[in-house]
């Protein structure tokens, strides 16, 4: 009998390193997962921002909670699932959509760069209502819209990084990377749009020190929102360049991605790694820029129906 129960003993050990080095798996694929979606995530949050705009400053951090719930629901209940199944029965499929999903980005970003040449939205609307509770149910709606694009962008780089993981392992980081990307964009985000009022209130507090930061950072903000847009195209472009040129070369269609490639590595033996990322990230995001240029270039030939 006690045979047996050091045998259970053992069994039930070696059950629990397996389950701790099943997590550490986890742990590790969601950590490389989220690092391959880290030019999504910036963008992400360099687009929320724009939706409380206009609206009551009571009202920012409820809408903010209600697009991160949207986000969580878009991940959780939609594209987790649709990326298992691409995961099980399609992995061809993975590269084709995030190529596509990277020409978006690319076309995006372009638009923004078109519009900041050329001095006009090539969308501009004026939005004409009087009730606050349609327009802060539209603009949610429209965040949420935005935000399933991006998530769906974000779930399937995370979902190229974890193929050599089992498929349990897949949705655990999956889901891991979908809850912590969404905290940590939604809480950034929070900390952006309500920093002004943050700045007011130490401008009020007793003391010359907390009102000059206070002011600091109220006049500040304009600056940081205009450079977090920046970074989000800038973000746009690498990333949704650099997918394209990964897809090129798992299609075998290695012109380009050799140039990407060459150019890096001279740069690495020239400067050093951070001079080939530089290079890689900088060629990867003219190319973005190229295929971005090129859609909204034909897309803007089409004639548009009234």
């Amino acid at each position: 009998m006690a045979a047996g129960l050091v045998a259970l003993l053992d069994d039930i050990a070696a059950l629990a390193k397996l389950a701790a080095a099943s997590l550490d798996d986890v742990a590790g694929a969601a950590g490389r997962a989220s690092a391959k979606a880290a030019g999504v995530v910036i963008d992400d949050a360099a687009v929320t921002p724009r939706y409380v705009v206009g609206l009551s400053p009571a009202r920012e951090l409820p809408i903010i909670g209600k697009i991160a719930l949207g986000s969580l629901r878009n991940k959780l209940v939609f594209l987790l699932p649709a990326a298992l199944l691409l995961a099980a029965f399609a992995p061809w499929a993975i590269t084709p959509i995030l190529m596509a999903g990277g020409a978006f980005l690319c076309f995006e970003a372009a638009e923004k760069v078109i519009e900041a040449l050329s001095g006009a939205p090539h969308d501009a609307t004026t939005v004409v209502t009087a009730d606050a509770q349609e327009l802060e149910e539209r603009q949610v709606a429209g965040a949420i819209r935005t935000d399933l694009i991006l998530s769906a962008e974000i779930m399937a780089i995370a979902l190229s990084s974890l193929a050599d993981q089992p498929l349990v392992n897949q949705a655990i980081a999956l889901a891991v990377v979908a809850v912590a990307i969404t905290v940590g964009v939604y809480g950034v985000v929070a900390l952006i749009v309500k920093m002004d009022d943050i700045g007011l209130a130490l401008a009020r507090r007793p003391g010359a020190a907390l009102q000059k930061i206070g002011r600091g950072l109220v006049a500040a903000m304009p600056i940081v929102l205009s450079l977090i847009s920046q970074i989000g195209v800038a973000a746009m472009l690498w990333v949704g360049g650099q997918i394209i040129v990964h897809g090129l070369e798992q299609f075998h269609l290695t012109p380009i991605p050799l140039w990407v490639h060459h150019a890096a590595e001279a740069a690495r033996h020239a400067l050093g790694g951070v001079a080939a990322w530089l290079v890689s990230a900088f060629l990867s995001g003219v190319v973005g820029l190229i295929v971005g240029g090129i859609i909204a270039g034909v897309l803007h030939l089409i004639p548009r129906r009234h």
